[in-house]
């Protein structure tokens, strides 16, 4: 019990050093990361049930050579494919906003520091670094928020890529 007292006190005091920001940031990691497991999860348990219910309803056609068997097929691999593909467009949009929301706390730390200057002088480096903290930290999370998703969002779209084909695989030409 005591760890966890000292883990959010941690987690507070980092926050109240890189600025409200971080909250943010904290936002866009939390959903970006809750997406991801829902997309591995579709990925393990619920496709493959998708993808035998589909290879089942292929082989029960009695038709599977004509020109309107072939236009079933790809609606069902179509589906299939946009079934895989939910979110990931989501996922990869708060990827590339994780950085930008860390500029805008380097944003709002510049402007503490402007302030600072322009009410105490330059003289007082110690109120100076505050600002600069509230710069810099904001930047920083929100560089190592995307980079926490990149690898898992380039694994996972490796995931849909070879999951599609392998459906397209399972229901062959005739």
């Amino acid at each position: 019990m005591l760890y966890l007292i000292g883990l959010f006190e941690s987690v507070r005091d980092f926050i109240a050093t890189g600025g409200d920001v971080l909250y943010f940031v904290a936002a866009a990691l939390f959903l970006m990361w809750v997406l991801m497991i829902e997309r591995y999860w579709y990925l393990t348990s619920v496709f493959p049930k998708v993808k035998k219910t589909i290879i089942q309803n292929w082989n029960d056609r009695a038709d599977t050579t004509s020109w309107y068997a072939h236009r079933i097929r790809d609606a069902w691999i179509s589906q299939a494919s946009d079934d895989l593909n939910a979110r990931m467009l989501i996922i990869r949009t708060i990827i590339a906003m994780c950085p930008l929301i860390g500029l805008l706390g380097t944003v709002t730390g510049m402007i503490t520091v402007f302030e600072t200057m322009a009410t105490q002088g330059t003289s007082n480096a110690r109120l100076m670094a505050a600002g600069i903290s509230m710069a810099t930290i904001p930047t920083m999370a929100g560089m190592v928020a995307a980079l926490s998703g990149l690898f898992i969002s380039s694994r996972l779209e490796a995931k849909v890529k070879l999951a599609r084909e392998g459906l397209v695989d399972s229901l062959p030409h005739h």
